[in-house]
């Protein structure tokens, strides 16, 4: 009796490590920069994906089997690298043990981390990243979604917007900084350019923390009616400073990702005007949500409370991100920890998903160039205008009109 009872013990302590024991709440790995050159952007996604805890947690958790699971929200820097990433990602997947992940803000970031997560079979929801180079792997990245469309999808629109106008532009000079996101938006927006009859006088690809002085100097030589830059947060800022520092105020200033982040208008005030950029969603959007907040401003109300900054289309991205898995989780109906059968089964429903969000429709495309990114949405323009980020194209769901061309930075 005694050797069964110590064989018994054997048997179950080489069990423990690798068995799926109960726990009390739904463990969400999340990976975005929280330190380094991407970390305003990364504390955007952190907002959005805190935000979406703290509302599903206050709603009692995610309802599995009549019991309710909070989430629990282990965060992972990348320090805006992309060997971090793929180490926090490593991580999060094998000491964490985590259900699934909400992804990174930037998509070079994301490229290193979806791999890692591919081979431990963990869905990845980004509510961020925007490089089509996510969607168009081969094979394709089965594990990792994201709620916001890629750029080519988003820039493309914006430039037909400027086409459009009477005095639309006739020639452009544009740039993109060297990561994915970046290169990606630069390219999307010369392609358009050139397919709606605009000269492209110049583009280049350009490394990141580049000088813009000597770049805007070559561009005001050019004088073109438009200036288009795919970059970053301060890369935008640093670019605009560039153009009133050498006073040259083009017709158009285009840029993307950044214009809609409220750090673009605080740190460039009035000069932030007139700028424009492409956009996805924002708060005076008339949205009804079946799932967390009823409407846009139901959620901006609350993302000010809790932060004092204005919500932008990321934060809000990353917030229906967190929505998605929880729609999906409910659909599972599997408690915690998921093994890997649950988390294959999840993949199976997020790739079905339809649901309404005060974020508009989430629904991750099965096939093609947009792989299990959101076709959910409509891309428009926006312009800031008086300090707001105002809607100006297409018509019917503009909020302003689009002013142009850009006042001069010394008339301001």
């Amino acid at each position: 009796m005694k050797r069964i009872f110590l064989i018994g013990l054997l048997v179950l302590s080489l069990a423990l490590p690798g068995m799926a024991l109960a726990q009390d709440a739904f463990k969400i790995g999340v990976v975005t920069s929280l330190s380094g050159d991407l970390a305003t952007g990364g504390n955007v996604t952190k907002r959005g994906y805190d935000l979406w805890a703290k509302d599903v947690n206050a709603r009692g958790g995610i309802e599995i089997q009549g019991k309710k699971y909070p989430v629990k929200l282990v965060y992972g820097d990348d320090q805006s690298q992309a060997a971090q990433a793929a180490s926090a990602a490593e991580r999060l997947a094998v000491q964490e043990k985590v259900d699934c992940v909400l992804g990174p803000y930037a998509s070079g970031v994301t490229l290193a981390a979806a791999p890692v997560l591919e081979k431990y079979k963990i869905p990845m929801i980004t509510g961020s990243a925007e490089s089509p180079l996510i969607w168009r792997q081969n094979p394709p990245f089965k594990y990792t979604f994201g709620t916001i469309p890629p750029v080519n999808f988003t820039g493309s629109g914006v430039i037909k917007s400027l086409k459009a106008l009477p005095d639309g532009p006739k020639t452009a000079v544009i740039y993109g900084t060297n990561d994915a996101f970046s290169k990606a938006t630069a390219e999307a927006f010369q392609a358009t350019a050139e397919k709606e009859g605009i000269k492209v006088l110049k583009f280049n690809i350009i490394p990141v923390k580049q000088d813009m002085t000597p770049l805007m100097s070559a561009a005001k030589a050019l004088n073109p009616d438009l200036i288009a830059f795919g970059g970053h947060d301060e890369e935008l800022i640093n670019l605009v400073k560039a153009l009133v520092q050498i006073d040259f105020t083009p017709k158009f200033l285009l840029m993307h990702y950044g214009v809609t982040e409220p750090a673009f208008i605080e740190a460039l005030k009035k000069n932030a005007d007139g700028v424009l950029g492409g956009s996805v969603w924002n708060v005076n959007m008339d949205i009804k949500g079946q799932i967390g907040w009823p409407t846009a401003k139901a959620y901006a109300d609350v993302a000010m409370a809790e932060y004092k900054v204005p919500s932008d289309y990321t934060q809000a991205g990353c917030s229906a991100a967190g929505l998605a898995f929880e729609a999906a989780l409910k659909q599972l109906a599997v408690p915690p920890p998921l093994d890997e059968a649950a988390r294959t089964k999840l993949v199976s429903i997020l790739e079905k998903i339809d649901i309404q969000t005060f974020y508009g429709r989430v629904k991750f495309a099965e096939e093609g160039e947009y792989y299990h990114s959101n076709a959910g949405l409509t891309p428009f323009t926006v312009q800031i205008l008086d300090g707001k980020e105002m809607v100006v194209a297409p018509a019917d769901k503009a909020q302003a009109k689009l002013l142009y061309p850009l006042k001069p930075w010394k008339q301001r």
